[in-house]
């Protein structure tokens, strides 16, 4: 294949299929897929095992790479969860009638072709496949070589689904994996209406640095907890841990540890075990380092410049001890890439003060940062994580995919 100018152009005609199609027939598309993954289930493993067989067994992004029938059941739940969700199309945002009679409305209109660029996730295929349908918009897929063969299996299911509904599989479009129908994919500012890159920092720089297309950033996640000195330590442990190890290959995971000196002796060695669990490698700044030597940690560093500010994705993880409020502010000022942060204190007044300087899409008080997720948050599922301001921020999920449209009805009306 020299080109995939033709595949873009028949997303973009798919498009006007899906936008015509009522919310009942879209939430229908989403049940039938969920009972075709069902159905394949025995299929999609194969073929995953397939990736998975591809993958040294060290590297990070074998677990985000991984299916198995506990994700697949939850696929099946988030797909269920967004056929249940509000049409977010058709809804009149702002009405008003003039004094010579025209009706002026707002109202919130599909997208049209949504571009999604994506590494190693599988899972994201339906995610972005679901939200694209329910919302009325067609989809282009550009996942990654890793997940080949996985990506496909899925997207045969879903192809299956609008078959049966007598819509053009065109509306949920796989690209090849060639890198080399990138650039053209950047360039289709007449097929595609947006694009949204999710994965590692260096691939959402490309495709920001390369595309004529609008484009959303998500993904990239160095999220910081913050442990106050007033501090219950029993729960801050039991967060701090939690962020790191529960799923240490997704951007909400924590990166640096943050905490106040007058605690640092007394929280440090309390968070050992369950890192040690894990055998997670932390780099410590020189006050940390002597804190875990003392408490025999084994898998201990010291810190260089670049360890802070760094997207671990792995079981690792910073340490800084700080000396102040404002101390632990600049520093996230200046590593944080503005996903998620949390501060852990009993000081409700601290905590508000730090909810409205920290600059983040998400921010917590006394709460793991893997909480970032459109799923736990209601949204049903989420295409990404949006760090940056325009349009969206945070979880970037269905009522996302919608732009707005200005209808004005008349009679007559000119100008004068």
């Amino acid at each position: 294949m020299e080109s995939i100018a033709h595949l873009l152009k028949d997303a973009r005609k798919a498009s006007k299929n899906i936008q015509t199609t009522s919310n009942e027939v879209r939430s229908a598309i989403l049940a039938t897929l969920a009972n075709i993954l069902a159905t394949e289930k025995t299929t999609i493993l194969s073929e995953n095992k397939k990736d998975l067989d591809r993958m040294d067994d060290d590297n990070p992004k074998k677990d985000r790479l991984l299916l198995n029938e506990e994700r697949i059941q939850g696929l099946i739940t988030s797909l269920n969860d967004i056929e249940q969700l509000e049409d977010p199309t058709g809804i009149v945002q702002r009405e008003v009638t003039l004094d010579n009679g025209l009706n002026i409305q707002k109202v919130a209109v599909a997208m049209g072709v949504v571009g999604a660029i994506y590494e190693s996730r599988p899972n994201v295929t339906i995610d972005i496949a679901a939200l694209a349908i329910k919302s009325g918009n067609a989809v282009v897929l550009r996942g990654g070589s890793d997940a080949e063969y996985s990506n496909k299996v899925l997207v045969d299911c879903v192809h299956k689904a609008l078959t049966q509904h007598n819509l053009p599989t065109t509306v949920v479009t796989l690209l090849p994996i060639d890198r080399k129908f990138v650039k053209e994919m950047l360039e289709a500012e007449r097929e595609i209406d947006i694009i949204i890159p999710r994965g590692s920092q260096n691939l959402i720089q490309f495709v920001r640095e390369n595309s004529k297309v609008p484009t959303i950033e998500t993904g990239a996640g160095v999220c910081h907890t913050y442990v106050c000195k007033d501090a219950d330590l029993k729960k801050a442990a039991d967060i701090v841990v939690n962020a790191k190890v529960q799923r240490p290959s997704v951007c909400n995971s924590l990166d640096t540890i943050l905490v106040d000196k007058e605690v640092a002796a007394d929280f440090l060695p309390t968070i050992c075990e369950g890192l040690a669990e894990y055998d997670v490698e932390v780099f410590a700044d020189n006050t940390a380092y002597d804190i875990f030597k003392a408490a025999e940690y084994k898998h201990l560093q010291k810190a260089e410049g670049e360890d802070f500010g760094r997207e671990f994705l792995d079981y690792k993880c910073s340490v800084k001890v700080i000396s102040s409020f404002e101390e632990a502010i600049n520093h996230i000022d200046q590593f944080s890439s503005r996903h998620s942060e949390a501060i852990i204190t009993e000081d409700n007044q601290l905590a508000e003060a730090f909810i409205k300087i920290v600059d983040a899409a998400a921010v917590y008080q006394n709460a793991s940062t893997r909480f970032t997720d459109g799923g736990v948050f209601g949204l049903g599922a989420e295409i990404g994580i949006s760090t940056q301001k325009l349009h969206a921020r945070g979880p970037f999920a269905l009522d996302k995919l919608t732009t707005e449209k200005w209808v004005i009805r008349g009679n007559g009306q000119i100008r004068n």
